[in-house]
């Protein structure tokens, strides 16, 4: 079976492809250096005894970490997972805690550069760009790249399974698996594709066609979508015939009726140059389709097109509507639901189909059989270039040329068809399905060879757009000019429309903004209005969407206009429209389009974390939770993920029960709950990040209150920060923190970026970034360039000597899969 051979051969690759992972991580995984375990003795160990033996040392595991517990120094200095938490948590001062001594600044430095080029043996002025991820198309990659490759929408959110995620994104290499269920959609998707975009004949018989909300009435008004036969219609609407030739006019109607019979009669009545054509007598049918069509001559020009509905026993006016025998109102309607105007009928005068142009622009074939397969050879080579993303050997090339071949030598084929059909083999490829890369020419002996320029278009193409490289990327790829055309490209991209990608992928995932529109919220219950009070209460679509649009507009903004990104923490204006401004209690917004809008000074708004989005997705279904809040704040704006709670933690509403006589507030449940020893530290981390927000209910409307007592939004951060409110917070996180914001966003932006997450080897990189940021105050564009310029987005590892070239290679070398039948 075609199938199982294709399943067989992608299983293949894809396990050849988390063996060469696998493969890499071991050779990078390499023994420490005498003179980097000799410095952590000499400099390292003494800090370690002074600051954090009382947690982590002498018998201590707080956390599960030691480090005096390793078989041998040489053991620990390898363990860098453990020196990469230790780098995380003393950077953003939560580590050695602030009760006790604190290491100085000179000795945070000294552990910092023992750590990146000891410990992870990070050479500045060549730095490992880290493992390579093999990626498969996401779902969102996969319908842009077709929209772009063969000028359709494929819907591939709908036909493809769900992609899973891995560090907060659905690109990611490592978890984007191919099971046997993907593999026959992917077979099922290149033959659907290629048949709704790629013509298979040279010529076809012209088509106009109508709809309903075409016509209009005789005052110019659009028609009602359907049309009670019970009351006079006139619908109209004018053909332009090209020619003086024969055509076919065809008119489809469809009859409904209510679910009880009506008794309404009427004539539907055609018209075409004020002259009656047809007519028909129209009755209740729960569903009938009606079709007038003849074929004549018609004279070159404008020709207008009338359909009267008569009604032929219409009750007197102020007649009550017919009632079924369940009181329900019965109805008959009439709608329009095509019109359709074929021809010329002469071949001689058919056109070229939709997309032709697109697919064969030499025009239809040549009969000489020699001509045809030159012209197979040229549409191939450019379709398949344009779908791997790269020129393809010689050999595939003559491969898809010799099955077309075969198949428009079929009985009753055309030249059309059978290239359609290497299409589909294409389509269903893994060099297709793959990010496939290579290094640059020559460079096949550096340890971290660059990219090629093909592989350089794709990684700039799918991070900035969700999809391929455009005919301006391939032809500078094509003269290896992309690199030095770079910064230039970098800003026609960011300019081109199809950026909103990045901001509706990156965003969508980063701030969750993409689960606002189904986040559960039983508004209702979290406001306590009892049922049948109230009048509707709900958290509707409109404004979910609204609130999402927020923050993808603050993002786009930020990127196109080179601001800073501390402005998605603090900012004094925002995006709105009516329905939102509304919502958050800000006057003078009126209509349904988004501006922006310059907020109150005394305004708790601005940023990311008083918006709609960021407060719903983080909240219950019933109340707010500082705790899935606090969280937020510490994963995607600090950057500081919190381990999984212990086992058998009870739910935060069991400390109700110890509140007699009142109604607690969630502050006063959160701090009974953090006397338990074993919530505490993690707690006292999110706690008060989350209850600064509690002036913000489920879903971001502002409130003074809760529990019928006054909210306490003050805190303390973990690293001795204090602030009364939500404002001081975002005030405390843009300057005693912003270094930890830009780290953060920074690794965020990256794991989108590289299709992976952040490791010990890019630490280098990373902190060259947060430096341009620091420096340049906080500018998109130092972030945007900078991970576009960094080693791993421009290189990649070589394997190991000895290493089996799989993954990406035995990509490369595979043929191409067998044709669909």
């Amino acid at each position: 079976m075609v199938e199982s051979r294709l399943y067989s051969r992608l299983r293949a690759l894809l396990l050849s492809g988390l063996a060469f992972g696998l493969a890499e991580r071991v050779a990078a995984d390499l023994k420490p250096t005498a003179a980097a375990v000799a410095r952590f003795r000499e400099d390292v160990q003494p800090i370690l005894v002074k600051y954090c033996y009382d947690c982590h040392g002498d018998g201590m595991s707080k956390g599960q970490v030691s480090f005096d517990t390793a078989a041998s120094d040489e053991a620990l200095v390898a363990r860098a997972p453990l020196w990469f938490t230790a780098l995380r948590n003393v950077r953003a001062g939560v580590m050695p805690p602030d009760d006790g001594p604190r290491p100085t600044r000179e000795e945070v430095a000294q552990l910092e550069r023992w750590i990146k080029y000891d410990a992870f043996g990070i050479d500045p002025k060549q730095p490992d760009p880290g493992r390579v991820a093999l990626r498969r198309l996401n779902r969102v990659e996969y319908r842009n790249t077709i929209r772009d490759l063969m000028g359709i929408d494929f819907n591939s959110e709908v036909e493809f399974p769900a992609d899973d995620t891995g560090h907060g994104f659905d690109n990611n290499g490592d978890v984007l698996t191919v099971s046997p269920l993907h593999l026959e959609k992917y077979l099922q998707a290149a033959e659907a594709i290629v048949t709704a975009a790629v013509p298979t004949v040279a010529r076809v018989m012209p088509v106009q066609t109508f709809s309903h909300s075409d016509f209009r009435t005789p005052q110019g008004g659009k028609p009602e979508n359907s049309l009670l036969i019970s009351r006079p219609a006139t619908l109209q609407t004018s053909l332009k015939v090209p020619a003086a030739q024969t055509y076919t006019f065809t008119l489809e109607l469809e009859v409904r009726g209510s679910f009880d019979f009506n008794a309404s009669e009427a004539l539907v009545r055609v018209f075409i140059d004020g002259r009656e054509r047809h007519q028909e007598k129209v009755v209740w049918a729960p569903s009938r389709k009606v079709t007038f069509s003849m074929t004549e001559p018609w004279s070159a020009g404008s020709h207008p097109i009338r359909v009267d509905v008569e009604p032929l026993n219409a009750p007197p006016p102020g007649t009550p509507p017919a009632l079924g025998p369940e009181g329900s109102e019965t109805r008959v309607t009439v709608r329009i639901v095509s019109l359709e105007l074929k021809g010329p009928l002469d071949p001689a005068q058919w056109v070229k189909p939709a997309r032709y142009d697109r697919f064969f622009p030499e025009g239809p074939p040549a009969a000489d059989t020699a001509a045809r397969i030159a012209s197979a050879e040229r549409i191939l080579r450019t379709f398949t270039t344009r779908a791997f993303r790269r020129p393809a050997e010689e050999e595939k090339i003559q491969q898809l040329v010799a099955f077309a071949r075969d198949s428009w030598e079929q009985p009753g084929a055309t030249f059309e068809a059978g290239v359609a059909r290497a299409f589909m083999a294409v389509l269903a490829s893994p060099r297709f399905l793959f990010r496939v890369e290579a290094p640059q020419p020559g460079s096949s002996a550096e340890r971290f060879p660059l990219v090629d320029d093909y592989a350089l278009a794709s990684r700039l193409s799918y991070f900035l757009w969700s999809s391929q490289p455009d005919d301006t990327l391939f032809a500078l790829a094509a003269q290896d000019k992309l690199r030095a055309e770079l910064p230039a490209q970098i800003e026609r991209m960011i300019k081109d429309p199809r950026s909103e990608a990045l901001t509706r992928n990156f965003v969508g995932q980063w701030l969750q903004a993409r689960d606002v529109e189904s986040v559960a919220i039983n508004l209702r219950a979290a406001l306590g209005i009892p049922r049948g009070q109230g009048g509707r209460v709900e958290f509707s679509n409109d404004l979910r969407q609204a609130m999402r649009r927020e923050s993808e507009l603050c993002f786009e903004d930020m990127v196109r206009e080179n601001r800073s990104v501390l402005e998605l923490i603090d900012s004094r204006s925002t995006f709105l429209n009516q329905a939102l401004a509304q919502h958050y209690g800000i006057p003078g917004v009126v209509g349904p389009q988004f501006r922006r809008v310059e907020l109150p000074a005394d305004s708790p708004r601005g940023g990311v974390l008083t918006q709609g989005t960021v407060l719903a997705v983080t909240s219950n279904p019933t109340r707010t939770s500082p705790v899935k809040r606090g969280l937020f704040v510490l994963e995607n704006i600090l950057g500081l993920p919190s381990p999984p709670p212990p086992p058998n933690v009870p739910d935060l509403e069991e400390a109700k029960k110890e509140f007699k006589g009142h109604e607690p507030t969630l502050r006063e449940m959160l701090a009974l709950h953090r006397e338990n020893a074993l919530c505490s530290s993690c707690h006292s981390r999110m706690d008060p990040l989350g209850l600064a927000l509690e002036n913000f209910n489920v879903v971001g409307s502002w409130r003074d209150t809760e529990a019928r007592q006054p909210i306490d939004a003050s805190g303390q951060l973990v690293t001795g920060e204090s602030f009364q409110n939500v404002r001081e917070l975002k005030r405390i996180l843009v300057t005693d923190r912003r270094v930890d914001f830009y780290r953060c966003l920074t690794e965020k932006l990256m794991t989108y970026a590289l299709g992976r997450g952040v490791e010990p080897h890019d630490v280098h990189s990373l902190d060259e970034i947060v430096s341009a940021l620091e420096a340049n105050g906080g500018r998109f564009s130092e972030l945007l360039h900078g991970i576009i310029q960094s080693a791993p987005f421009q290189r990649q590892r070589q394997p190991a000597r000895g290493l089996a070239l799989t993954g990406t290679a035995a990509i490369h070398s595979s043929a191409l899969p067998p044709p669909l039948p």
